[in-house]
């Protein structure tokens, strides 16, 4: 019964729920650089040709090529724009 009491004045139980509640607000940094870097004039077009890959590639029934190149060369422009924004916001 003393446990109860102290549970109770504690508060445990909406303890939980504001635990819940601020993970859900919580947003990942890296996750929300990346989509504006995403929107640079660089990325844009490194994204671009890799869609034009993706097309000319799912064209053809039967070929050889895939698209790696410019998937490489798609993330490795968005993860530099990430690389000098990203540690200026982590505490």
């Amino acid at each position: 019964m003393v446990f109860e009491e102290k549970r109770i004045m504690n508060g445990e139980p909406e303890d939980e729920e504001e635990e819940e509640e601020e993970e859900e607000d919580m947003v990942d940094p890296l996750e929300s650089l990346r989509q504006k870097c995403e929107e640079t004039e660089h990325c844009i077009h490194t994204r671009e040709r890799l869609e034009m890959c993706e097309t000319r590639v799912g064209s053809r029934s039967q070929t050889e090529e895939d698209c790696t190149e410019e998937l490489f060369d798609f993330l490795h422009a968005r993860d530099h724009c990430v690389s000098h924004k990203l540690f200026h916001s982590v505490k």
